[in-house]
């Protein structure tokens, strides 16, 4: 998740709710620019930073052994942007993207697929399968990115993929995967926009924290957007998540059998803002909201 990124969704969670609730809330009619819009593209434009992504991933494989990856695997990859991005930085690099939705893999092929020449498309690989497989071959960066293992609800489900994760990952890898935690996140109500573009065919991106049942830690977010033409797309995305913790997670990493793991922070400044550097740490102030990097290594 890119620093912007991760700084607007803690300015999210550190906001009231929204008070107007039905502003997001009419269908699109017909003819407008909800009823139009390309919910894949908005979600690309408003959330995902794919060269930071990357850069993070070189960042982290080589602090740990020196050198830079040359092999991707995509878990969960939707759209593949990360994918694409990865074989552009290099003649020697490959990517392998994983999903099991063949809704966005095709958008993914005909928008971020197609912009790339010849043979850096021949260095992608897509599977549409579930990411619980093994396949071949082993990569030196595996990606679980934007929360998405949290649809795995249950510790044996969650540790099955990490034990599939490591199997799918070299002898010198990393398992890279993002977390966002803090009180703020279980508030129930909590919407926040923010416009993604200016002018006649502009539009706001909104983020809902729907619900949160402290109980099963059971949570439902929401993706929606609003156009100029006063048209809404309301939850183009929903998300039903367990809300898994970073100890939790590292103790589910060291029981699929990795042999260390590295939480990441944005590093702060003497006025507590984001630097854009990602550290290592053990130790982080007790924010309302974070986002972080788990780094597990095979």
């Amino acid at each position: 998740m890119s620093r912007q990124a991760g700084t607007f969704l803690r300015r999210i969670l550190n906001q009231q709710p929204e008070t107007d609730r039905q502003s997001i809330v009419a269908k699109p009619k017909k003819n407008s620019l909800a009823a139009t819009a390309d919910k894949y593209l908005c979600y690309q434009e408003s959330v995902q930073s794919p060269e930071h992504e990357v850069e993070f991933f070189d960042q982290a494989f080589k602090e740990e052994f020196g050198r830079k990856p040359k092999t991707l695997r995509e878990d969960f990859c939707g759209t593949y942007s990360i994918c694409c991005e990865w074989v552009k930085l290099g003649r020697s690099r490959t990517a392998i993207g994983v999903d099991l939705d063949p809704a966005p893999l095709e958008w993914g092929t005909a928008n971020n697929f197609s912009k790339l020449n010849k043979q850096q498309q021949e260095r992608i690989t897509i599977l549409e399968q579930d990411v619980r497989k093994r396949n071949r071959p082993r990569v030196d960066v595996l990606a679980a990115q934007n929360f998405s293992f949290w649809i795995f609800k249950t510790r044996e489900e969650v540790i099955e993929y990490f034990c599939t994760a490591r199997a799918n990952m070299a002898e010198q890898s990393v398992l890279v995967m993002d977390m966002m935690g803090g009180g703020a996140c279980y508030e129930e109500g909590k919407v926040d926009k923010r416009r993604i573009k200016k002018g006649k065919n502009g539009f706001r991106y909104f983020w809902e924290q729907e619900s949160f049942n402290p109980v099963t830690s059971d949570c439902c977010f929401n993706i929606s957007f609003k156009f100029n033409d006063g048209s809404k797309l309301k939850n183009a995305f929903t998300y039903r998540w367990r809300f898994w913790t970073i100890p939790e997670v590292r103790e589910m990493l060291q029981e699929a059998g990795f042999s260390d793991s590295h939480v990441y922070f944005d590093k702060e400044d003497d006025d507590g803002e984001d630097t854009g550097e990602w550290v290592r740490m053990e130790e982080y102030p007790s924010h309302s909201s974070w986002i972080a990097y788990v780094v597990a290594v095979r």
